[in-house]
């Protein structure tokens, strides 16, 4: 195990001159032009993707070699999230735009690779309006909410923004889907039985399956290597105080994503079983490539709600390990399918701003260097 080590002379032509330390003002969390860390034994070889806008929920194709993400980069056109797509190995999309795979309407998120490479799946608002929807205020305490736009339904794209197929709509939101390592089945996010719950369905988007059941936001989902069971994150209220605000934000079109644990289940929703009690936001977790661990985002261990740091915790709550040590923002953690490369979304190295920059660990085709 070596620590992280940077070699990218392109990291190091577009990285802040700046060696002091400044203030990110709206987290409170600091940032300082350093990337490597003793710690961060997994992270050898590590390489920027993207600089500048918001870049995130990078997610590669079956074979390995292109990323989808969602990105509102202004220099690219973006007015808010649009998707692109990329060969990670070979693009260089520092000074240049990537492929815009969405059709540059409404709001999107979620994309993800379908069998095959040659279309991906992504939600998106614009049947319902071609504008960038409003971004909610924060909730009745000033906490940070997501909103859930009602108009989010699933479609089907080539890799050129041309929709092709409409495959799952309905009243109220459906997204958050990823499709199976067999791809055969998608998962993804619904309030059709009026909570957010999580469905399956097969890949042409029929035979839909309702997997969760209890109150709160299930949501996130990502199934395991074997495509047998699932893994994602969960607010699930206890308290009365906690569900009628829970209920009061949802009839607003919005969740409180600040506290979060992270659950397992098998595909048809059995054996649910909650992996972490650690208190504060666990989420956007995925799977090991050997099945037996999940890595996670996690602020559990910050006083003040930042750092959120990449963690990694065998399936059955055990052996908790810290994979990433910056001080700010790390989140979005995924394997390639070959379990050699692992991507993810960082706040650094972005001149002290919250832009959100893609990263790469290439393993080299040696998946055991995350063990």
């Amino acid at each position: 195990m070596k620590k992280l080590i940077l070699f990218s002379a392109a990291f190091a032509l577009f990285a802040c001159q700046s060696n002091s330390e400044s203030a990110d003002g709206a987290s409170g969390a600091t940032w300082e032009d350093k990337i490597s860390y003793d710690e961060e034994i997994h992270l050898e070889g590590i390489r920027q993707l993207t600089n500048g806008g918001d870049n995130a929920e990078a997610y590669f194709s079956f074979d390995g070699t292109m990323l989808t993400f969602q990105s509102n980069a202004e220099k690219w056109g973006n007015q808010c999230d649009q998707i692109d797509d990329f060969n990670w190995n070979t693009d260089t999309i520092w000074d240049k735009e990537p492929q815009l795979s969405s059709n540059d309407l409404g709001r999107t998120t979620c994309a993800y690779f379908m069998p095959g490479d040659t279309t991906i799946l992504y939600a998106s608002t614009f049947r319902g309006d071609t504008a960038c929807p409003a971004v909610p205020e924060r909730g009745e305490s000033g906490a940070y909410v997501w909103p859930i736009y009602a108009d989010f339904d699933i479609y089907v794209s080539d890799l050129k923004g041309h929709i092709v197929d409409t495959l799952i709509s309905g009243p109220g939101y459906d997204a958050e889907a990823t499709v199976s390592p067999d791809g055969t089945k998608i998962v993804f996010t619904s309030d059709r039985s009026g909570d957010l719950e999580l469905y399956t369905c097969d890949i042409d988007g029929s035979n839909i399956i309702q997997v969760t059941s209890g109150l709160g936001y299930d949501g996130g989902a990502f199934f395991s290597p074997d495509s047998k069971k699932l893994v994602f994150r969960s607010s699930r209220p206890q308290t009365e105080e906690e569900v009628r605000k829970y209920k009061d934000l949802l009839a607003q079109g919005m969740v409180e994503p600040t506290h979060m644990e992270i659950y397992t289940c098998n595909v048809d929703g059995s054996e649910l079983t909650q992996v972490t009690q650690l208190g504060n936001a666990n989420w956007a977790p995925f799977y090991h490539p050997n099945g037996n661990k999940i890595i996670f985002s996690t602020n559990h261990h910050s006083e003040r709600g930042y750092p959120f740091n990449l963690f990694m915790i065998n399936t059955d709550g055990t052996g908790r390990e810290q994979v990433t040590y910056d001080g700010v923002f790390a989140a979005f953690p995924l394997f390639s399918p070959a379990g050699s490369q692992l991507v993810f979304a960082l706040n650094i190295n972005t001149c002290g701003t919250r832009a959100t920059t893609l990263f790469i660990v290439d393993g080299k085709e040696e998946p055991e260097a995350f063990d």
